[in-house]
This record gives C-alpha cells, sequence and structure tokens, in this order.
C-alpha cells in the first residue's frame, strides 16, 4: 500500500488572535515529532537592500510583502519527503538574516500566518483550515505586548502601524478569508472544548 500523504493545516486569523497558541496546542498534543512546523512570519520578503526608514514604511500585512511563492515550494517539498531550509527573519531590522533552519518531512505540515486563507495558491494546498477568531480590541492588546517586548518596538510606531496598515489590512485581506475556513475557534488558545475537537479530528486523520 502507498504511504498516507501528510495532513496539510492552515491556521490563520488576525494578528494577535491567537493562532501560535492553537499551533503550540496542537504541536504539544499531536506531537512535535509528528508535526512539520512553518510560520508565513519567516517568509516576509527580504528587504536588506533598502534604508532603514524605507524598509519600516513597507506594509508588512500586505499579501505582497510575503514571498508566498517560496512557502508553497516548501510544503509542496515536505509533501514528497524532502527537508526545507527556512529562512530567519529579523523583526527588528525588517531585513531576511542570512541563516535558516531545516525542517523534517513528517506526517502532519502545519503552517501559521496571517494571510494564509487570503493566498489561493495556499488554500488549494490545505486540507484542514482553521481560522482563530478574536475580538480586535484583545488582539490589539497582544500585538502592542509582543512587539514591544520581542520587537523592539515603541508604543507609538505599534500604534502608527496599527492604525495605518494593520486594521486597514485586516479589514481588507484577512477578515473576508474567514468564509475559506473549515473550522473557526472563538477566542483562540483559550477555548478548550474547540482546541480537543480539533485536536482529536486530527488524530482521526492521521
Amino acid at each position: 500500500m502507498p504511504e498516507r500523504p501528510p495532513l496539510v493545516i492552515g491556521i490563520a486569523g488576525g494578528s494577535g488572535s491567537g493562532k501560535t497558541t492553537v499551533a503550540q496546542t496542537i504541536l504539544q498534543r499531536v506531537g512535535p515529532d509528528r508535526i512539520s512546523f512553518l510560520q508565513h512570519d519567516a517568509y516576509y520578503k527580504n528587504l536588506s537592500g533598502l534604508p532603514p526608514f524605507q524598509r519600516a514604511e513597507v506594509n508588512f500585512d500586505h499579501p505582497n510583502s510575503l514571498e508566498t511563492e517560496l512557502l508553497v515550494q516548501h510544503i509542496q517539498q515536505l509533501k514528497s519527503g524532502q527537508p526545507v531550509a527556512v529562512p530567519i527573519y529579523n523583526f527588528s531590522t525588517h531585513s531576511r538574516t542570512d541563516r535558516t533552519y531545516t525542517v523534517q518531512p513528517r506526517g502532519v505540515i502545519l503552517v501559521e500566518g496571517i494571510l494564509l486563507f487570503a493566498e489561493p495558491a495556499l488554500r488549494e494546498i490545505f486540507d484542514v483550515k482553521i481560522f482563530v477568531d478574536t475580538d480586535s480590541d484583545l488582539r490589539f492588546i497582544r500585538r502592542l505586548q509582543r512587539d514591544i517586548a520581542e520587537r523592539g518596538r515603541t508604543t507609538e510606531s505599534v500604534i502608527k502601524q496599527y492604525l495605518s496598515t494593520v486594521r486597514p489590512m485586516h479589514m481588507e485581506f484577512v477578515e473576508i478569508s474567514k468564509r475559506y475556513a473549515d473550522v473557526i475557534i472563538p477566542e483562540g488558545g483559550f477555548n478548550a472544548a474547540a482546541l480537543d475537537m480539533v485536536v482529536a479530528r486530527i488524530e482521526s486523520l492521521l
């Protein structure tokens, strides 16, 4: 009998919705040794050729800011049993480093990102599409805390970016992509019942 092809799962939702928490819960409960985990954030285009002030002005919440073609290629490689070299992005300098890390092929390919379902090429690949739906005020607070603590941003810069690009792009691309989801999880990682159902479904598909 031919070996079962990998199960490809996409987790999308607005910035700060709890996508990473959901992904980490699935990783821990299904088992990291059974999952190839990719994050769309790692595939931001390399802006190292631009002056720093121009990099900061780029709309990072638009689909064009991401090298989605490379992510699609990597998913296809994992599906065919080949390891992939994932780029490492520096969010403080808005540039891709010259380093990568290796992801090995597994029985599940789990992909997380804000704009996954806005991209037709990605939607076609996913066997299961999960959308994490969280109120906008909670998403903003989480983003503010993360960007200050992890990405070296100031409160003013986070607010400016949220109003100028994050919120408009969420309304234009992310919110409407919810209609493509197979499963919608309200409140993200705090929704234990929904996470139990998702993990049980993944287990049954495996």
